[in-house]
């Protein structure tokens, strides 16, 4: 029985994993792939998990793979990065049961520290790539994905994007279909990749590569549209949509295979039309290669290699229109900035007021690097504050980094940060780090990790002890501080910059959004005793204000009670005031 219902793209991509008969995913959260598996843990049928990172996850879904049964990676981009250790490898050893992975790219930096495009990296890796446009197609091309996974013997991946994902269309649902697991055979010549297993199964991979290059040609996931054939345009994914809504008469043809091209199939449709483009966001991945082929084709001359394209852009860019905009209605500037009452507000006011510089990582103290707090001078990638603390150091010397610390979440602690302070130790560095531990991965929406004591089914289960970890890799000085004492965060801080061996600082308070119980406690300014010197606006809580005349308020709407602004104010103006 099927019936249609609305779902989000990352939804789709759930209902897709389980109508296919998929039985394992595993995922580290990163926006905007997260919300894939927080919708597959709602599906009995498939064990879920959170990873600690994308290589782990990775590995995860291969092994089930290789025990016979359908499995599932999902990531973002920059995920793919730590996985592709795995991936390029998984390309040569092939599958048992059908192995899919769903990348999702963000074109426009919504939560990004880059904009790369998964399809370069898949063609590295000679993996096949297909890309859905709307949420009806990101589930019926990720049952695709795992049956031409098992036909052709190779790791599947599926790419997203931001608009994607988290955009809504119509679905329609089907029953799930349950795969017989495959039986395990021990094959040594194609799952033990040392050399000279590895020089066989590449001839496999080049072999397979020609083989979907002719048979994709075929696949019902590609669609030629001929309408007006004095403009042809190739797009594939999201960018169909703006296509279709700039120019509804051109002839369109629709690639659902991205990587290999389908090179018969594109050059019959360049045959047949006059004028040819390639829309395609970020990277010319499809025209470099059809270019390549003696093709003529417009792409990148017109249009960006950068950010997300919309109906507009190709209307100007293609069709040569002015485009007409309204003027904008002025609105305020709103800068991102952390949460009224975040345990990183309190950390960050000491190093500022300490005049020291961070080595920043990923997650939602990177917002240390804005006014007014300003401590935040670099943000890598995930755990590289730990590990460019230690390449300053071992650059300069120990006396320059006595003013530098590098600050890491729990949750990116635990992805590749501890790989970082295991270097440190082994090569007899110094420095400060601090794990600001706020019980959650915060930035991509509350999501628990092996440090947390639950699982993603929210099962309880070990919780890591970050403090007992340190000391087991050899750090001798490890301290837990409440995120709010600033007294003895202050102190802490200061001796543990001037010690010449590595020191780890956590510091202790959830994240303010884990609190499901109504704010008790919150404080208000007696503007009888405000002296409005300003340093309970130093650290930068939204809750707290200055009117045109002066006078500084606490908004009793934001504020949540963390009591930061209390300890900031030496006049004692600012009084606690009980509601409950």
């Amino acid at each position: 029985m099927t019936h249609k219902v609305i779902m989000l793209g990352n939804e789709a991509f759930a209902r897709g994993a389980y109508e296919a008969g998929c039985k394992v995913s595993a995922a580290y959260p990163g926006t905007p792939s997260t919300e894939i598996s927080e919708y597959i843990v709602k599906y009995d049928e498939i064990y879920s998990e959170w990873s600690p990172n994308e290589k782990v996850a990775m590995e995860v879904a291969i092994g089930a793979s290789i025990s016979g049964v359908r499995a599932l990676a999902s990531m973002k981009h920059v995920g793919l990065n730590v996985a592709s250790d795995p991936l390029f490898t998984v390309s040569y050893i092939g599958v048992t049961g059908g192995l899919v992975a769903i990348i999702a790219d963000d074109p426009g930096l919504y939560s990004s520290q880059n904009e790369q495009d998964t399809r370069a990296i898949a063609r590295a890796a000679k993996v096949p790539v297909i890309e859905p446009s709307d949420s009806s197609e990101a589930k019926e091309f990720v049952k695709f994905a795992f049956e031409l996974s098992e036909k052709y013997d190779t790791p599947v991946i599926v790419r997203s994007t931001t608009r994607l994902s988290h955009s809504q269309g119509m679905v329609e649902l089907n029953d799930r279909v349950e795969i017989e697991d495959k039986p395990y055979v021990r094959n040594v010549a194609k799952n033990v990749m040392m050399p000279g297993n590895a020089k066989g199964r590449h001839l496999v991979v080049e072999s397979r590569e020609a083989a979907l290059m002719i048979d994709g040609c075929n696949f019902p996931i590609n669609k030629v549209e001929y309408n007006d054939k004095k403009i042809g345009i190739i797009t594939s994914g999201i960018p169909y949509q703006y296509v279709k809504e700039a120019f509804p008469e051109a002839s369109v043809l629709k690639l659902g295979l991205v990587n290999p091209l389908p090179r018969k199939l594109i050059e019959e449709f360049a045959a047949n039309v006059e004028t040819l483009y390639i829309v395609e966001e970020l990277d010319p991945i499809i025209e470099e290669q059809v270019k390549s082929w003696g093709i003529n084709a417009i792409g990148k001359e017109v249009l960006s290699v950068q950010g997300e394209y919309s109906a507009n852009i190709l209307r100007k860019a293609i069709g040569g229109e002015k485009i007409v905009t309204l003027p904008a209605t002025e609105v305020p500037n709103r800068p991102p900035i952390l949460c009224p009452g975040c345990p990183h507000r309190s950390v960050y006011s000491v190093l500022n007021k300490l005049k020291i510089h961070a080595a920043g990582d990923i997650g939602c103290y990177t917002l240390g690097a804005i006014a007014p707090l300003n401590v935040v001078d670099t943000t890598i990638c995930m755990g590289a504050s730990i590990s460019s603390l230690h390449g300053m150091e071992k650059a300069k010397g120990k006396d320059y980094i006595k003013n530098w610390v590098a600050v890491i979440g729990d949750s990116t602690f635990m992805h590749t940060g501890i790989n970082s302070l295991i270097n440190m130790v082994y090569n007899k560095a110094t420095g400060t780090v601090m794990i600001l531990d706020n019980s959650t991965t915060g930035m991509t929406g509350h999501q628990d990790h092996a440090a947390t004591g639950k699982t993603l089914k929210g099962e309880e289960t070990y919780a890591v002890n970050l403090a007992e970890l340190c000391r087991a890799v050899g750090v001798k000085h490890v301290h837990e501080i409440n995120a709010f004492d600033v007294v003895s965060l202050e102190k802490t801080i200061k001796e543990a910059v001037a010690l010449e061996e590595v020191v780890v600082i956590i510091t202790k308070a959830p994240c303010v959004l884990l609190s499901k119980g109504p704010v008790v406690k919150q404080y208000r300014i007696d503007s009888e005793v405000c002296k409005r010197c300003g340093m309970c606006m130093k650290p930068g809580c939204p809750a707290i204000t200055k009117k045109e005349n002066g006078t500084i308020v606490i908004n009793d709407t934001m504020c949540d009670g963390c009591g930061l602004c209390e300890t900031a104010c030496k006049f004692g103006a600012i009084k606690p005031v009980q509601l409950r």
